[in-house]
């Protein structure tokens, strides 16, 4: 029995799914499969009771799991350990990201990192809030970088910075002659915004109501950058993260307007799974993107 053979059979118990778990380990499902027939057999013992409606582990099944988490963790921890006493950088880093935050803001930092580490291989999944919640949950990755963090306590957070929001508008709207606004002056404005699942439509609308305001949506995306489009066609205003606009204010498709009210910010954090041992190259990682996001 190989140690690999552990991590499968963990992966695929946290996961709950066979193409989860040899997506994890970069295998097929097939393969994940015989792991656990071949571990069924070494220890003679039924493991999985295999129902297409539900994934439930036996007695002998829960036994193995707890142990193989424990083995794995010492594993973990002795070849960090190791990494650390010889000051070896390298290795490979998996990173989930809302789209603002991966398609913003983090694209010149990993640039920097991997010029300092050239011998660490990050590889970022851009995913919707809740997805990047169950990749780290799941072990599909190390990291998750998200915006308002959801307390759970399964996870460590690492808090980053505050995000200012603004207000954007069309270039020709009465609006963009603005350098800043209260938030109470918004009232009566068609807003374009988030879906209502997404942590900062949930925030903005919190903030509006705070402020009296009672948004009008009359579109609602999934992602940052089909908001934008719809405000640049003058279908409304909509409130973003501050960082997102600068490509489209410095070409003047977008007008971006300061908020005046001191609480339009958005909290952004790492987050990663409790217990989780970290290599070298991830607390790297993580110390650097405190330092510089």
């Amino acid at each position: 029995m190989q140690i690999e053979s552990l991590k499968v059979f963990c992966d695929l118990v946290e996961t709950e799914s066979f193409t989860k778990a040899a997506q994890i380990n970069g295998v097929t499902q097939s393969a994940v499969s015989q792991t656990i027939s071949a571990l069924e057999r070494l220890f003679k013992s039924l493991l999985i009771e295999r129902s297409k409606k539900n994934f439930r582990l036996t007695a002998e099944g829960e036994v193995l799991y707890d142990y193989s988490k424990q083995i794995l963790q010492t594993y973990d921890a002795l070849h960090s350990n190791l990494q650390e006493i010889k000051d070896i950088i390298s290795g490979n880093i998996r990173v989930a990201t809302i789209y603002s935050i991966g398609l913003h803001v983090l694209p010149a930092y990993i640039k920097k990192f991997l010029k300092n580490f050239p011998t660490v291989n990050v590889h970022v999944e851009y995913r919707r809030p809740n997805m990047v919640y169950e990749d780290v949950l799941g072990n599909v990755v190390d990291l998750g970088l998200v915006a308002y963090p959801i307390r759970d306590a399964k996870l460590e957070i690492i808090p980053l910075r505050k995000d200012p929001l603004v207000l954007i508008v069309h270039p020709q709207s009465p609006l963009a002659k603005l350098k800043s606004i209260k938030a109470k002056a918004l009232a009566g404005h068609k807003f374009v915004g988030f879906e209502k699942d997404i942590p900062t439509r949930k925030a903005v609308d919190k903030l509006l109501k705070d402020h009296g305001v009672s948004p009008e949506y009359i579109m609602e995306f999934d992602n940052i950058e089909t908001v934008k489009r719809a405000v640049e066609i003058d279908s409304g205003v909509a409130i973003v993260p501050q960082e997102t606009t600068r490509q489209e204010v410095t070409n003047q498709t977008l007008a971006a307007i300061k908020i005046e009210d001191s609480d339009f910010f958005r909290p952004l954090a790492v987050i990663y799974k409790k217990n989780k041992v970290l290599s070298p190259a991830i607390k790297q990682f993580i110390t650097q993107i405190k330092e510089n996001l």
